[in-house]
C-alpha cells in the first residue's frame, strides 16, 4: 500500500507511524487468514505480475538509465536489471510459494505431562517484517509472497535506483492482495526515498516492527546492524570459498570452481577465493585458473599461483577477505584441509563454502568444521539461495546464530508459541 509523499521534513515521521499502525493491523488479519486464502492472493499475485510485465519492465528501464547515469557499476546493474525472464520468475517464486506447506499453525512437537497437561509447541508468525533493500527490484515479489504466506505483514523501503520499479510491482501485488479479500496493508512500500524513513524502521515504529531484514551493500548492513532496536535477520558480506582437495576431479573442480565465481558475479554466493591443495598444484592449478581467466575472470594470486600463470595479478592480504561481487577472484594454494579450514575461518563471513573432492571422509571433516550458514560439497556456491532450496524463495541470507540462519524462507519468517490444554489442573 502507498501513500502520497507531500514535505518530507514534516510528514515522513507521521506517515511511517501510520504505516506501521496499518501494518500491525493488517499482521492480525493476516495471523488468522486460512491458507486457501493465502495460497489465493498468491495466485492472483503472480498472475498480475505476468500481466503487467511491460509496465514492470518500463518502470525499470527508466531505474536502469538513471544508475548509469550515476556511474553505477555492472554488477549493480545485474542486481538491477529485470527482463521478461526474470518477471516470469518473481510470477513462479509466487506460485512455488503457494504450494509449500503452510508453517502457520503447524504442530513442532507435543508431549503429556504427568499431570495430564497436554502441551504443544505451535508456529505462529513473527508479526511485521521490515525489508530494506537497494538495488534488487525482485525483493519486492520474494519478500512479499514470503510475508503473505507466512502471516506476516510486510513495510518494504527500497532504495532510490530500484525505487520507479519496486513502486510498480507494490501497486500490481497490493491490488491483487485486495482482490483476495486480504487487507492492503499487508504490503506496504515506503513511498519515498528519503533516508529518514530507514532510521524511523530501525527504530521500530512505535513497537510495529518486530523484525528488520536488510538486502544491500555492507554500508547498509553495517547501519542496519549497529542502529536497529529491533531483531535483525542478515548478513555482512558474502566471502565465499571453493576449496579443491587433492581427491577432486578436475574436470568437476573445473566446471563448479568457473560456475561459482562467473554464472552471476553480484550476488551473494559466488565464490571470491579459490583455495587448492598444493599436492594437486602441478596437474590442477593451471587448468584451474586457466578456465577462470578464459571465462573473464580476473585472478589475483599468492606467488606459487602468479608463477603458474603470468596473467594472474598479485594478491594482497586485503584480497583474501574481499567479496569482489565482480568478475575477480584470488587464489590460494594451501597445505590440505586444516589450512583450507584455518583460512576461511581467518577470512570468511560464515556465509558459504564448498569443498569439491571424492573422499568422502575429507568431505566430512570440512562439512563439520566449517562454521558458515551453508556448506557445500561437489557443489556450487551459486545453490547458497532459497529458491534453490526448495523455499520458492527467500527474504535474505542470515549468517548470525540466533532464530535464522542460511536462507530465510516461511519456517524462518515464523515463530512458536506454546499451547497448553488442561481439564483443571491447578499447581499446588
Amino acid at each position: 500500500m502507498c501513500l502520497p509523499a507531500q514535505n518530507p521534513e514534516e510528514t515522513i515521521e507521521p506517515m511511517m507511524l501510520y504505516m506501521g499502525k496499518l501494518a500491525r493491523e493488517a499482521a492480525g488479519e493476516l495471523a488468522l487468514a486460512s491458507t486457501d486464502a493465502k495460497n489465493g492472493a498468491l495466485g492472483r499475485m503472480a498472475a498480475a505480475l505476468e500481466a503487467g510485465a511491460e509496465k514492470i519492465l518500463m518502470a525499470n528501464s527508466q531505474d536502469i538509465e538513471a544508475a548509469k547515469k550515476k556511474g553505477r557499476d555492472a554488477a549493480f546493474l545485474d542486481r538491477l536489471r529485470l527482463d521478461a525472464s526474470r518477471v516470469a520468475a518473481m510470477a513462479t517464486g509466487l506460485r512455488e510459494i503457494a504450494k509449500l506447506p503452510d508453517p502457520v499453525g503447524d504442530t513442532i512437537s507435543s508431549w503429556t505431562r504427568p499431570n495430564g497437561l497436554e502441551i504443544s509447541r505451535v508456529r505462529v508468525p513473527l508479526g511485521v517484517i521490515g525489508m530494506i533493500y537497494e538495488s534488487r527490484p525482485n525483493v519486492t515479489s520474494d519478500a512479499s509472497g514470503l510475508c503473505l504466506k507466512s502471516g506476516n505483514a510486510v513495510i518494504l523501503r527500497s532504495g532510490s535506483e530500484s525505487f520507479l520499479t519496486s513502486l510498480v510491482i507494490s501497486n500490481i501485488l497490493t491490488e491483487a492482495i485486495t482482490a483476495s479479500g486480504l487487507p492492503a496493508a499487508a504490503i506496504q512500500l515506503v513511498p519515498s526515498v528519503d533516508r529518514s524513513a530507514v532510521g524511523f524502521m530501525l527504530g521500530g515504529l512505535g513497537g510495529a516492527i518486530d523484525v528488520i531484514v536488510p538486502r544491500g551493500g555492507k554500508s547498509l548492513v553495517e547501519r542496519v546492524q549497529e542502529d536497529a532496536r529491533v531483531s535483525v535477520f542478515a548478513h555482512l558480506e558474502g566471502v565465499c570459498h571453493v576449496y579443491v582437495d587433492k581427491g577432486a576431479d578436475l574436470d568437476m573442480a573445473r566446471d563448479i570452481v568457473v560456475n561459482a565465481k562467473m554464472r552471476r558475479t553480484g550476488i551473494c554466493g559466488a565464490a571470491e577465493t579459490l583455495l587448492v591443495d598444493r599436492t594437486i598444484a602441478s596437474t590442477s592449478l593451471v587448468p584451474l585458473v586457466d578456465a577462470l581467466i578464459e571465462a573473464g575472470c580476473e585472478v589475483r594470486g599468492d606467488d606459487e599461483t602468479q608463477s603458474a600463470d603470468a596473467r594472474v595479478k598479485p594478491a594482497t592480504d586485503e584480497d583474501w577477505a574481499t567479496e569482489y561481487l565482480a568478475p575477480i577472484m584470488s587464489v590460494k594454494l594451501v597445505d590440505g584441509l586444516d589450512e583450507a579450514v584455518a583460512h576461511i575461518e581467518h577470512y570468511g563471513s560464515q556465509h558459504t563454502d564448498a569443498i569439491v573432492t571424492n573422499d568422502q571422509d575429507v568431505a566430512r571433516a570440512f562439512l563439520a568444521r566449517v562454521d558458515s550458514a551453508i556448506v557445500l560439497h561437489n557443489a556450487s556456491t551459486q545453490f547458497a539461495d532459497g529458491g534453490e532450496f526448495g523455499m520458492g524463495a527467500e527474504i535474505g541470507i542470515a549468517t548470525g546464530r540466533f532464530h535464522a540462519r542460511g536462507p530465510v524462507g516461511l519456517e524462518q519468517l515464523t515463530t512458536s508459541k506454546y499451547v497448553v490444554r488442561g481439564t483443571g489442573q491447578t499447581r499446588p
